[in-house]
């Protein structure tokens, strides 16, 4: 064990928060906007800390270059789906917040079913 690896099991630890709470948010938010602030923020970062546990566990720089290539993959088309999804809300006009934009998560139990059948 070195001692970079209690670092590494932070980082793990956060990004895993980080990951969950983005999660979360996809399920409990509304809209469209606010589902994609939470499924981007906080999964890039999630995921970024994910990558930096992984090169404090093994820090060589063979393999630094394959964890930066990820990142900086997961930066820029993280970055390109949120700005495409925002046009699409915003062409179907799902920016109100007190009407449903047709995207939200269908209820528990279908409809005309009981619990009893």
């Amino acid at each position: 064990m070195s001692a970079l690896d209690p670092l590494a099991g932070a980082c793990l630890l956060l990004g895993a928060v980080l990951a969950l709470s983005a999660g979360a948010g996809l399920v409990k938010f509304r809209h469209t906007l606010e589902r994609m602030h939470a499924g981007t923020k906080p999964q890039v970062g999630g995921v970024l800390l994910v990558l930096l546990a992984m090169w404090l566990h093994r820090p060589t720089w063979a393999n630094a270059g394959p964890l930066a290539l990820v990142g900086l993959s997961q930066v820029i088309t993280v970055a390109v789906a949120a700005y495409t999804m925002a046009r699409a809300a915003y062409a179907r006009d799902s920016s109100r917040e007190d009407e449903d934009d047709g995207t939200s998560l269908p209820s528990e139990e279908p409809p005309g079913s009981s619990p009893e059948s």
